[in-house]
């Protein structure tokens, strides 16, 4: 049985129907990473998975990240939840997660189970789209062109408390250069950017700056963009690849919790 979805935008997302046992079915996998590649974003509205289950459907999908409790880390900013969680105040921003790695991670799910009463929508913006979309003169300008990405800049631009102990941790992740333009294996390109994105290598700094405000801009307007309003029990899945994201900002004791599951990257900036 194949599986049923509409689309959520012309641009980026699908709604996939179906229950969890018409979901988790190994048969199913590749046409679900398919989706997954054409559409950018996978909403199942209220599937309450459990965490055996998302972790589970994730395994079908490729290679699971260990990380959390069972392969299950909660996305909160309750510091009794998850200690020093001052950092996923980045997640506000537009960003891919990764960056300060050569391969980055290849997918994400996300499940939620306590919602905030204000804020934490989570947004998604295709950059494969944004870029097929560039103008020619564009594509020609930005060719070739490396940004270096920092992780300090992300959390300064997050206005992250820059504590001793805050800024001793940031230097320990150094800034990677990647191609802005990245030439995926498949084919399709993708543009690299998001607040990690620092500054063009060898340009100088106002024209930079300028440059990636303009395709930040271009990327996120509201043709390639999606926007999630949660319902608790909603799975999310992005291909981090090709996709921006960033949540709404909530209060820290707001007492929202997401359950995420990650996949592990298969193909290295290029």
């Amino acid at each position: 049985m194949a599986i049923e979805y509409t689309h959520l935008t012309p641009e980026i997302g699908a709604a996939v129907h179906g229950a969890p046992e018409d979901l988790i079915r190994p048969e199913i996998a590749d046409e679900l990473r398919e989706l997954l590649r054409q559409r950018g974003v996978l909403v199942f509205k209220e599937l309450n998975l459990t965490t055996n289950q998302q972790v589970s459907l994730a395994a079908m999908l490729g290679t699971v990240r260990q990380e959390g409790g069972g392969n299950i880390f909660k996305i909160t900013l309750d510091s009794s939840i998850n200690p020093g969680a001052d950092y996923l105040k980045g997640s506000f921003l537009w960003h891919m997660d990764g960056t300060h790695d050569d391969i980055p991670v290849f997918a994400s799910l996300l499940t939620g189970r306590k919602l905030s009463s204000i804020g934490g929508q989570t947004e998604f913006a295709n950059s494969y789209a944004a870029y097929e979309a560039l103008s020619p003169a564009m594509k020609a300008r930005i060719a070739g062109l490396k940004v270096v990405h920092s992780f300090t800049t992300s959390m300064i631009r997050a206005e992250v408390e820059p504590t001793e102990a805050h800024v001793a941790y940031w230097k320990t992740i150094p800034d990677k250069v990647h191609n802005l333009v990245w030439s995926h294996e498949s084919g399709r390109k993708s543009l690299v950017i998001g607040c990690h994105a620092s500054h063009v290598l060898g340009m100088d700094r106002a024209e930079s700056d300028a440059l990636l405000a303009e395709l930040m801009e271009w990327v996120t307007q509201p043709r390639f963009a999606y926007r999630h309003e949660w319902t608790v029990g909603d799975l999310l899945i992005w291909d981090n690849t090709g996709v921006l994201h960033r949540a709404e900002p909530y209060a820290l004791d707001s007492g929202r919790v997401m359950d995420r599951t990650t996949l592990m990257g298969e193909e290295a900036f290029a």
